[in-house]
């Protein structure tokens, strides 16, 4: 089973190149099968993760996930959410 990672984050006034920088760099405790880190208006950066699973793991499974970046680096905390692919 795939499931894939969403890291969603709003930088600091003026720090959206250092949060951008920040993420591409996190190094996570395991290999996704595909990783990919995107920019957006208003400094938002979102890392994408793919993982395979074994099979009844579902979202539940346990896998690695970036960290919650400094305080000062971010305006909210981060929004996290997990896909199961269905086809």
């Amino acid at each position: 089973m795939r499931i894939t990672l969403m890291w969603e984050a709003r930088a600091a006034r003026g720090r959206g190149a250092e949060l951008l920088e920040w993420a591409r760099t996190r190094v996570l405790a395991g290999e996704p099968v595909r990783r990919e880190t995107f920019r957006a208006p208003e400094d938002r950066v979102l890392v994408m993760t793919w993982w395979d699973t074994a099979d009844g793991a579902g979202l539940d499974a346990e896998l690695p996930e970036l960290p919650e970046p400094d305080a000062e680096l971010i305006t909210r905390p981060v929004h996290r959410w997990r896909f199961e692919s269905v086809g």
